[in-house]
């Protein structure tokens, strides 16, 4: 079981991914609405994996990446991105995500992605 922080700008989204989550018997520990907020609560809450928005008002998900990176290399980070975003996707692997889901996402592919992640550690 991990520990999950999920950041996205979207009530619905983080909802969705919520019950996504917890149906595969992972631990929801917080939820950000931006970047700025996502470095705040990786620090406070020290969660295992990061699902991370990649379009975000305030700090982009690609931004938050970064500067998580720097304080906690080991935390993984799965980002979330728009059809039609694959530059933005790229430049958020570049920072140091490990995987993407595409929006809207399945509950099979965010099962995929958390046992990618997981298993590469």
């Amino acid at each position: 079981m991990a520990t999950v922080l999920i950041t996205d700008d979207a009530s619905l989204i983080r909802a969705q991914l919520r019950d996504i989550i917890t149906d595969l018997g992972h631990e929801v520990v917080g939820e950000a609405v931006d970047g700025r907020d996502a470095i705040e609560k990786n620090e406070q809450l020290d969660p295992d994996v990061i699902l991370m928005d990649i379009t975000m008002p305030n700090l982009s998900g690609t931004e938050a990446v970064r500067e998580i990176r720097k304080r906690d290399p080991n935390v993984k980070i799965i980002m979330c991105s728009a059809m039609g975003q694959q530059r933005l996707v790229v430049d958020a692997i570049e920072a140091g995500a490990q995987d993407f889901i595409v929006k809207p996402f399945t509950p099979e592919r965010v099962k995929q992605a958390f046992l990618y992640i997981l298993s590469n550690v």
